[in-house]
């Protein structure tokens, strides 16, 4: 129909949110990127961000004044956009807001920033969990009201873009293994674990960084200390990816598959941008 748009794309293929910036409600920080967060060329890895934003998270929610009224959060997936590169020495800008919200969780945009002009961008689903019951908790209208003045999306629903893959045609498996350290408040395996293996594999896949990477996780089930943690990697070529969504059938697309046993824990896509 004449004058009609199309749809934005979702998915693997979703467009961001735009940072609202200059805004009052926009949580701002800065900090230099140090050793520990850098791979052997000097770029920040995708588990050193994810702490980032876990990181920002914490410090927006104690200066929003809601640290003791909502303390515990668990990310359902979480959306990384490597776009340039940022490079050890460098002063990262780190800006978190709200870009949709329901009830009891919402979705939390962070930008990260290097004043070389390395960016790395996310969106993360959060849940808000009551602490005696572990399930998904109502968040105050007080704190939702704080969190909807940067959008207008107030009935975020979840749906999953990512299903795992099989053992029988994988590329490749590995055993991944949980150490102590990796454990959180919640006895499971910390979401920057996870980005761990995503590092681990594009050690072996360095060609993965010669362009934009998104990468995107969606997590199914806890990793406990003791599990034996397999990777199920498959490789999908281009034009074989529709099913990822329209617009990826001209790209790439790598999963990893976290499974323990016949259970799936967790799955990964990796994404040329």
């Amino acid at each position: 129909m004449a004058g009609t748009e199309s749809a934005p794309p979702t998915g693997l293929g979703k467009q961001m949110m735009p940072v609202p910036d200059p805004h009052p409600d926009v949580f701002d920080r800065q900090w230099p990127l140090r050793v520990a967060d850098i791979d052997r060329t000097g770029r920040l890895r995708f588990d050193a961000a994810a702490r980032h934003i876990q990181d920002i998270g914490s410090d927006q929610l104690r200066e929003m004044g809601h640290e003791e009224t909502h303390p515990l959060w668990i990310v359902r997936r979480t959306m990384i956009d490597l776009i340039r590169p940022i490079e050890f020495q460098d002063m990262l800008r780190v800006r978190r807001w709200c870009s949709g919200t329901s009830n009891r969780w919402c979705e939390m945009r962070v930008r990260i920033d290097g004043r070389k002009g390395g960016l790395m961008e996310s969106e993360a689903f959060w849940i808000n969990i009551n602490r005696e019951t572990q399930g998904p908790a109502r968040m105050s209208e007080d704190f939702l009201a704080g969190l909807r003045r940067t959008t207008d999306v107030t009935r975020l629903r979840w749906k999953p873009y990512l299903t795992a893959g099989q053992r029988d045609d994988a590329t490749e498996i590995r055993e991944y293994p949980i150490r102590f350290t990796d454990i959180d408040l919640f006895d499971h395996v910390n979401n920057s674990v996870y980005w761990g293996v995503v590092e681990d594999y594009l050690s072996g896949h360095p060609e993965l960084l010669a362009a934009p990477l998104r990468v995107t996780i969606e997590h199914d089930a806890p990793v406990a200390l003791g599990d034996k943690l397999e990777i199920i990697a498959h490789v999908h070529p281009a034009g074989s990816t529709d099913r990822f969504g329209p617009e990826l059938g001209g790209r790439a697309v790598t999963t990893l598959t976290y499974a323990v046993g016949d259970e799936i824990k967790a799955v990964a896509a990796l994404t040329p941008r």
